[in-house]
């Protein structure tokens, strides 16, 4: 008889659970992962957009409609950084869960860049606003 083959069913129902949290909390982490490229999408194109406008204006182009494309970039940006912190939130609420099953940190990488990116966001979308007024 093997080793594998003299466990018992608890130990192995021990293993298998402590492999599904570690399953559960990859796939936490690469939905996190998500949310920071979408995020980091929304905000950079929005305070892209901001800038080449803002640009435009400086230097004495008349546009039909001058606020409406600053409004869309300040939209996204704001969109992006909110989608960051709800994607934080979802996050450590899914880490929370898992400490049932498993000791886990809420401290990992992801965690660390997303919060970077929620004040970061929040930085870009109060200039964007100090500008504007």
């Amino acid at each position: 008889m093997t080793q594998a083959q003299a466990r018992t069913s608890d130990q192995l129902a021990v293993d298998r659970t402590g492999l599904a949290a570690t399953r559960t909390l990859m796939a936490a982490d690469r939905t996190l992962m998500a949310w920071i490229r979408t995020a980091l999408s929304m905000i950079s194109f929005g305070f892209t957009i901001y800038k080449v406008l803002q640009g435009f204006a400086d230097a004495g182009v008349h546009l039909n409609h001058p606020n409406s494309p600053r409004m869309v970039g300040l939209f996204l940006t704001a969109m992006g950084t909110v989608s960051m912190v709800l994607g934080t939130i979802e996050y450590a609420r899914a880490i929370a869960m898992l400490r049932e099953y498993q000791e886990e940190s809420l401290w990992r990488p992801s965690f660390f860049i997303a919060l970077i990116m929620a004040c970061s966001g929040s930085f870009v979308f109060l200039s964007i606003i100090i500008r504007l007024l």
